[in-house]
């Protein structure tokens, strides 16, 4: 198996510019899925991606949705192996890419360019996100089909078109596809490493759930000359009863809350502090001076494997400017809730609910809407196969592979396991840095390069 793996790093090595060229290529198709002006865009990036599979010796075509269409390949090989059955995952569409002025070049115009510490950049939308990196894996593919002539495992790739806008179609999808996307373990690309040295594989990630309260008060908006005083106000409620959420220490004082948790293994810990993570500069990068979550906890623990409360917004009354002096009938806020393995998000969401309704003064009412959210995921990390994975990384890298969280929120994660009963393998190349979602998103050279490699690896290694 080495020298057949040294033969497709080889082959890599030698089309590098006609990869580059690729993506380049993939990059220009303004593909956004939120805006209907970009329909026409989203269905050309999805041709060309099946098209590119074709070339790359898989059946492939173009699936229509009510949405944005999807994109199935399958490399099947003629003999049977041993090797588990690959279900990859990525996504063609972006962000948009507004504000437009930010960017220091057109967002749809890539260019290889100059970056920090003259490590080479390639700058686009959707550099990152995640065309770059779903890239690195079909290019893996189609460098081993055309050497050897066939791929060392079954393999199935699945190109979404509307993970930046919800996924509304991926769940119909998977339920109406699943003998055809049948597979042992799904890749999912959409990740990255810990740092641009380090590679990682992300075996937790946390769930989500969101909901919107809001208190009423008196049946309208009320002068606060004649009423001032006496009369209740909806925004200092809410106020009040959002302040007590969180304690000083930063802990949470919903009712049962915590319950359940389960908490990191002490090797998963030790893993974590030997990372030498600053803190400090973390925080510094975007203006702040301490952490603001559970005192006993550190940073990395807070953003990986611990749950957390945000209010991400809060109004009611008048905002407009000038001054205009009312007591508001109602005020609202809407909260998001990162959840991890052990928790319900319906239940917490429930909880919520009562930790509200307890606290309300007399002549005030409490009503809730977008109530949903999805569970956290974590992963065993001494399977066969998350142990080849790492192993090839290291291979690749010179150093171990990190086993790291992720402080967001992957659905199609927990869709893999719920609709077609396959865990998952989060391995991504992306840093962060790159400014997904931003003005002047990038992705490394160097991250392009060494992921096409570490799939080849890690094909191999899970072959045998």
């Amino acid at each position: 198996m080495a020298e057949s793996v040294e033969a497709v790093l080889e082959q890599l090595e030698d089309s590098t510019d006609e990869s580059l060229d690729r993506l380049f290529e993939l990059l220009r198709i303004p593909s956004v899925s939120t805006d209907p002006a970009y329909r026409a865009d989203c269905l050309r990036a999805a041709e060309w991606c099946s098209t590119f599979l074709q070339q790359s010796g898989f059946e492939a075509s173009v699936r229509q949705t009510a949405g944005q269409p999807m994109v199935v390949g399958h490399a099947r090989p003629e003999k049977k192996l041993n090797g588990p059955r690959i279900l990859f995952y990525g996504h063609y569409d972006v962000q948009p890419p507004d504000p437009l002025g930010l960017w220091d070049n057109p967002p749809f115009e890539p260019q290889l360019l100059d970056g920090p510490d003259n490590e080479k950049i390639i700058a686009a939308r959707g550099a990152s996100d995640d065309k770059g990196q779903l890239l690195t894996f079909l290019d893996a593919c189609r460098a081993w089909q055309s050497v050897h002539g066939s791929l060392p495992l079954a393999v199935t790739v699945l190109l979404e078109g509307e993970e930046e806008s919800g996924s509304p179609s991926l769940l119909p999808f998977l339920q109406e596809n699943k003998t055809d996307l049948e597979a042992d373990i799904a890749l999912v690309c959409d990740t990255g490493q810990w740092d641009a040295a380090t590679p990682a594989i992300t075996t937790m990630l946390r769930g989500l759930a969101a909901i919107e309260v809001e208190i009423s008060g008196p049946n309208r908006d009320l002068h606060s000359g004649m009423y001032g005083g006496p009369a209740i106000n909806p925004i200092s409620v809410l106020a009040q009863i959002l302040s007590e959420v969180r304690d000083q220490a930063g802990r949470v004082q919903i009712e049962g809350f915590y319950d359940g948790i389960e908490e990191p293994a002490e090797q998963q810990l030790a893993q974590w502090r030997d990372l030498d993570f600053d803190e400090d500069a973390f925080l510094a990068s975007v203006g702040l001076t301490a952490s603001a979550g559970e005192a006993d906890r550190s940073v990395l623990e807070q953003l990986w494997s611990r749950p957390t409360v945000e209010i991400n917004g809060i109004y009611g009354g008048y905002t407009g400017p000038g001054t205009k002096t009312v007591i508001p009938a109602t005020a609202s806020a809407k909260l998001s809730f990162r959840l991890v393995p052990g928790q319900d998000p319906q239940k917490v969401l429930s909880q919520f609910r009562s930790f509200v309704e307890k606290k309300l003064p007399a002549d005030c009412n409490a009503s809730f809407k977008g109530a949903a959210g999805s569970p956290a995921v974590g992963f065993n990390t001494d399977t066969p196969w998350m142990r080849a994975a790492a192993t090839a990384l290291g291979e690749e890298f010179g150093k171990p592979a990190i086993f790291m969280g992720c402080g967001g929120s992957i659905p199609i994660v927990e869709a893999f396991k719920t609709e077609l009963g396959m865990e998952s393998m989060l391995i991504g190349f992306a840093l962060n840095d790159d400014r997904i979602h931003s003005p002047n998103e990038k992705y490394n050279l160097s991250s392009f390069l060494h992921g096409r490699r570490a799939w080849v690896r890690i094909l191999a290694q899970l072959a045998a």
